[in-house]
């Protein structure tokens, strides 16, 4: 018998991790970047990753993912992984990293669309005024993100990471029912770190340039958020609901601004905050789930008389 799915102490612990390893990502992101060109940082994350995957893979005996998937899953690697982190990492060289963090809950709300597109999943009218609400909340973001209440065309780049992480989730799940989790994770990543090339070819040069500090950063991007993040994630998926593993994501955004704000001296502005709560408020109601109607009581019917 399996193990009955619940939200116990271990699940919690997984999920604490995971959110503070992907929170803090933002912070290292815009700390790195100090030393390193987007592309640099986006190739040092994946290749570091990619790294401890192969390692856990090769230690724990992982078959690789059947073949007849590699070009999906060499297309998720690029799109999901390269794309994703490159336009992120451009991104935060205008965009204070809370900011970053905010757009990015949107990727639940996001990739229930494309399941709504792809897999004909029907949008209840709640999910459609949640979505719209996260929309709003996503404008008043993007017009203050600059330093004054001004548009900034980079925050547009984190949206393009929204879609590209959503369309990441969708296509990974039909391949979990023929291949192991581990190996999917990893391929993705090695593939992600091969197409991040190309972006970093002066990584070398500039890490002989940089302080130990953001060498630092690096090594903290690719081994806690992306490595450790990934399996804690994983691991609690295992042990409760992913409806209830996945609402704890919206608590990210706000430890990411506080983490941004303590490591980084980033002071959100008042409309910033405004913005990503009526955002956060958006995606959790775009996601919430109604209740059942109680069921009334089934009375017995009296005995006949004979």
């Amino acid at each position: 018998m399996q193990t009955p799915e619940r939200l116990d102490g271990r699940a919690l612990a997984f999920i604490g991790i995971a959110l503070l390893t992907w929170s803090s990502a933002y912070a290292a992101i815009a700390y790195a970047l100090a030393s390193f060109t987007p592309g640099e940082v986006a190739l040092a994350r994946l290749a570091i990753g990619a790294l401890c995957f192969a390692a856990l893979l090769v230690v724990k005996k992982v078959p690789m993912p059947d073949r007849r998937d590699w070009p999906q899953l060499t297309l998720l690697g690029v799109i999901g992984l390269t794309v994703y982190h490159l336009c992120l990492n451009t991104a935060e060289t205008r965009v204070a990293s809370g900011t970053a963090a905010i757009l990015i809950s949107l990727v639940p709300a996001t990739t229930a669309a494309l399941s709504a597109i792809w897999l004909r999943e029907r949008l209840s009218p709640r999910t459609l005024t949640g979505l719209g609400i996260a929309l709003v909340g996503v404008v008043v973001v993007v017009l203050t993100s600059g330093k004054d209440v001004k548009i900034e065309p980079m925050a547009a780049l984190v949206l393009v990471s929204v879609v590209a992480c959503s369309i990441f989730f969708v296509w990974q799940k039909p391949l979990f029912a023929r291949n192991t989790m581990l190996g999917v994770t990893g391929f993705t990543f090695f593939v992600g770190a091969l197409a991040s090339l190309p972006f970093g070819l002066h990584l070398p040069q500039a890490l002989m340039h940089a302080p130990a500090s953001h060498i630092g950063a690096l090594l903290w991007l690719g081994i806690a958020p992306t490595f450790i993040g990934y399996i804690a994630w994983n691991a609690a998926l295992q042990r409760a609901p992913a409806s209830q593993v996945s609402s704890f994501i919206y608590f990210s955004p706000p430890i990411a601004v506080l983490i941004g704000w303590v490591w980084l001296g980033e002071r959100p502005t008042l409309l910033t905050l405004l913005g990503g709560v009526i955002t956060v408020g958006g995606v959790v109601l775009a996601n919430a789930r109604r209740r059942a109607p109680a069921r009334a009581p089934v009375v017995a019917a009296p005995a006949k008389q004979h």
